[in-house]
């Protein structure tokens, strides 16, 4: 004879109150703690103290969870308050370094997955897009500059995030080493404008 189970009641493997947020910050947590290869779904629900199919209604595999945990890092990333094409671009790129070196285990993630893909990135990739259309960049030419600005800006901050042993240069002289080289890059951007 099957009970009947009260509204509310939870079903074996379930957690009342689960979030999706958790589950990320969970799988951030398993990332800092072990690394990329650590993170899988076993790690992130034993952690939660969950089965781990209790997670599929948050993510759908491994990979959303790690497109998750990446986007989550653009977050705090806001939309500069200017019309300035240039500023616009430099302030958004330097606001990802500054997020992607406060998460120094997620680089080996960023560079497996070539970024994020998440609705913070396409929300940042948006507003790249629209500052680009204003000085009459766009199509495969817009497409390009956010490419060349992304994976700029992810290359500085795996080079950061090298172990400190094998990282001589100061933290400090790679940030002003990004903010010329990003000033560099766009000049080349911009000048080459049709």
């Amino acid at each position: 004879m099957n009970a009947r189970r009260h509204p509310g009641q939870r079903y074996p493997g379930q957690r009342a109150g689960l979030t999706k947020e958790q589950v990320i910050a969970t799988a951030n947590d398993v990332l800092a703690d072990g690394g990329f290869g650590a993170l899988t779904m076993r790690a992130v629900a034993e952690r939660l103290a969950v089965a781990p199919n209790a997670l599929y209604s948050h993510v759908a595999n491994k990979t959303e969870l790690v497109d998750e945990v990446l986007d989550a890092t653009l977050r705090t990333i806001r939309e500069p308050a200017t019309d300035d094409v240039e500023a616009v671009l430099r302030e958004i790129m330097a606001e990802t370094l500054t997020a992607l070196l406060r998460h120094p285990d997620l680089m080996p993630a960023f560079l497996a997955r070539q970024g994020s893909r998440g609705p913070h990135a396409r929300r940042l990739g948006d507003i790249m897009a629209a500052a680009l259309e204003r000085v009459g960049i766009t199509g495969s030419d817009a497409v390009e500059a956010r490419r060349v600005l992304i994976v700029y800006t992810i290359g500085f901050a795996a080079f950061a995030a090298g172990p400190p042993e094998g990282n001589p240069v100061p933290l400090d002289e790679l940030q002003h080493n990004f903010a010329s080289g990003l000033q560099w890059l766009l000049a080349g951007i911009l000048a080459g404008r049709c």
